[in-house]
């Protein structure tokens, strides 16, 4: 500090880290499940996949997953995580669809994590298990309430925006 001038303070605080959280949304249903993880792993993305089919669509021949490019979003996740003809068994169940690279508005879970945000992270959560307990009852809420997402993007609205990503034909 110097003489004459005003004495300067830096408020600090404690970090608790940081996780990851997991959301499905079925949005025609008005459902959503949601799970926290301490990191990002392959493992972990390959765990919630099995209990996607496993638990919550266990009588589902086909499941359709529209999601982001992250790296631990792949069917070789499941061959790292399981046995080859689990990782299989559940491979051949899914149907994936990556939305475009800055594309992710297209991901109506991407609304979920919006809503989910503003709604009840909004501060700083102490722990990992303050966390999920947040996040199962907000889920629950959701979920009781039926909340479904009024998506309004049609295939011509696609054809519009997205021209650069559909074949050009030569007449």
């Amino acid at each position: 500090m110097k003489p004459e001038k005003p004495a300067r303070r830096d408020s600090e605080y404690k970090r608790n880290g940081t996780c990851s959280i997991f959301l499905f949304t079925e949005p025609l249903a008005g459902w959503r499940h949601v799970a926290v993880y301490e990191r990002r792993t392959r493992i972990d993305w390959a765990n919630e996949i099995r209990e996607l089919l496993e638990v919550h669509y266990p009588d589902a021949p086909k499941i359709r997953l529209v999601m982001d490019n992250l790296n631990t979003h792949s069917i070789a996740s499941l061959y790292e995580a399981f046995i080859p003809e689990t990782a299989r068994r559940l491979a051949k169940r899914l149907e994936i669809h990556y939305t475009p690279k800055h594309g992710s508005w297209l991901n109506i879970a991407e609304i979920e994590l919006g809503a989910m945000t503003r709604q009840c992270l909004g501060r700083r959560i102490p722990s990992l298990k303050d966390l999920s307990l947040e996040l199962r009852e907000w889920e629950s809420s959701r979920n009781n309430n039926q909340k479904g997402v009024d998506w309004q993007f049609t295939t011509d609205d696609a054809r519009i925006k997205l021209r650069r990503l559909y074949p050009q034909f030569k007449s």
